[in-house]
């Protein structure tokens, strides 16, 4: 009886806790998942419509899709915006970043965040920006999925994260945040690359402007553009680069017994060079060798005869 009591109390609490959280969601994604929000003008006593900031409004299937969907929101923010209208200093809470989470827990090792730390902090991003520049300047936590890890398609991993580099690359007010400098046109700096829509569709941003780490399945350490790739061979070889990045993936490893012919077909993505099989290379080499030498012998009898 006594193990009943105590289950029955443990549900009734858990049920309690995602009641208040998800109160607390529903609460919070009433106006910051619309485009204006209500507040009550103790000036005037009635109750006005105010327009939301834009960047404070969050899609909510977004949200349930991503890594966090089933966090409440005072999980991470501070319980003090429970309290409406939330205090201006509120505006001041540092944002959390992946290691605070987690950083040492078992749990999440597979992932090793310490070690992508440490190589973000060899970055670019990390040397010229120093602290300011957080996990959540590339990885929104209300949106973040892990893509790489459970996407079927490629294109829809190379969509997912050539978005987080365009997100502030090619948005003028975003990249300032960031930096004074003028923001580069991303065209006028590809303007040395052929067919760059085909490239920007199938390939990620980071394959040329990070350094590969084997250990790591992502790698972190974003180069400076002088040192990026430029060599069309890097990529379009048995030995691609690709296949140390972009193909590393569990999901496209699972997929290699169907074959290089599988591969293509279930991705959709073919890089010229990469895929290359050595039996049909062989094979290519004994009909081109075998096509020269009925050339020449058909020539040496034509020049007998005559």
């Amino acid at each position: 009886m006594r193990f009943h009591q105590l289950g029955t109390s443990l549900l009734v609490f858990f049920l309690a806790s995602f009641a208040l959280n998800l109160k607390a969601d529903n609460d919070c994604l009433r106006c910051h998942s619309n485009q204006t929000h209500t507040i009550y003008n103790d000036w005037t006593e009635r109750n006005e419509k105010r327009l939301m900031n834009p960047y404070y409004i969050l899609d909510s299937l977004k949200i349930k899709a991503g890594v966090h969907g089933s966090f409440g929101c005072i999980d991470c923010h501070s319980s003090d915006y429970e309290t409406y209208p939330h205090q201006g200093e509120l505006k001041l809470e540092p944002l959390m970043t992946c290691i605070d989470c987690h950083g040492g827990d078992e749990n999440f090792a597979d992932y090793k965040f310490e070690q992508i730390e440490e190589e973000f902090g060899k970055s670019i991003h990390a040397k010229a920006l120093g602290e300011i520049f957080t996990c959540s300047k590339c990885h929104n936590q209300h949106y973040y999925q892990a893509k790489a890890r459970t996407s079927e398609s490629v294109r829809d991993i190379v969509k997912f994260s050539n978005e987080m580099c365009i997100s502030c690359h090619d948005n003028t007010s975003k990249y300032h945040l960031m930096s004074d400098s003028l923001n580069p046109k991303l065209v006028d700096t590809h303007d040395w690359l052929p067919n760059q829509k085909l490239h920007f569709e199938n390939v990620r941003c980071i394959e040329c402007h990070t350094q590969i780490k084997d250990s790591l399945m992502i790698s972190h350490n974003i180069l400076p553009k002088e040192k990026a790739l430029k060599l069309c061979v890097e990529c379009h070889t048995a030995n691609s680069h690709l296949n140390a990045s972009l193909y590393k993936y569990k999901n496209i490893q699972a997929r290699s017994e169907k074959g290089n012919v599988g591969i293509i077909l279930a991705n959709k993505s073919y890089v010229i060079g990469a895929y290359q099989n050595e039996i049909l290379n062989l094979l290519s080499m004994i009909i081109l060798i075998s096509v020269i030498a009925c050339i020449i012998i058909h020539s040496f009898f034509r020049i007998i005869k005559k």
